[in-house]
């Protein structure tokens, strides 16, 4: 079946020498791994290259076969031509983190709209706002809505989130964040990206980095914390 969709580039992994396979989270399909033959030897492979960047938006052609094949690109272009994301060091840094994080948390083989628009939003939203240093801690606590464990803040005047069950407690427990964390939280839930200027000291982003990082591996099985963390770390240090 021909498709033509907007798609999100989640990562792109060489193939043996000459191809790759690109992971998409596209609007019509969810989740799709595309083989791109050839793409380092091709006369025209730099150009191939640019298309798949990690968190490039783009407009794709494609047949979908729908066997759990890797399908194939028909046509290919950027849907939106990044102005800052891919030369300012902070954002790239970024958008190299929240590629993999994406990449090891959407395991959605069907259509998300919802997601894709969130992801897509999200997305231009960091590229054309200068003030990001909550941008991937606001991101990744709002994707847990889709993935199926945001916090449930019924009983959000309690002092401690006990993270397995995803609640506010009473009491602490062996699996909790201390009252302290769990004030952190507190705080960042509320946050959009248009309001969270000033929300963290720079202690305050690491401590809540770590906690999404202990809650994600908590709740997706076989959850592998990405290599581009420490860069991370390093950028907002």
């Amino acid at each position: 079946m021909l498709v033509k969709t907007k798609a999100i580039v989640l990562s792109a992994l060489r193939y043996q020498e000459k191809s790759l396979v690109v992971k998409c989270f596209t609007q019509s399909s969810g989740l799709k791994s595309y083989y791109v033959r050839d793409a380092f030897t091709s006369k025209k492979s730099n150009q191939k290259m640019v298309y798949f960047r990690p968190l490039n938006i783009l407009e794709i052609e494609a047949s979908h076969k729908n066997k759990n094949t890797l399908e194939y690109f028909k046509e290919v272009r950027l849907a939106h031509n990044y102005q800052s994301v891919t030369t300012n060091m902070v954002k790239a840094s970024i958008a190299m983190f929240i590629a993999e994080m994406l990449h090891h948390s959407i395991r959605e083989e069907e259509q998300n709209e919802s997601l894709y628009y969130f992801l897509e939003t999200a997305l231009l939203w960091l590229d054309n706002h200068d003030e990001v240093a909550n941008f991937h801690l606001i991101l990744l606590l709002e994707l847990t809505k889709f993935l199926g464990f945001y916090p449930n803040n019924a009983q959000s005047n309690y002092d401690f989130f006990e993270m397995t069950e995803g609640v506010f407690i009473e009491y602490p427990s062996i699996t909790c964040l201390n009252s302290h964390e769990t004030a952190l939280l507190l705080r960042l839930m509320p946050l959009k990206l248009d309001n969270s200027t000033k929300a963290f000291h720079i202690t305050e982003r690491q401590a809540l980095l770590k906690i999404l990082m202990d809650y994600y591996a908590l709740h997706l099985d076989g959850f592998i914390k990405p290599r581009s963390l420490e860069v991370l770390r390093e950028v907002f240090n």
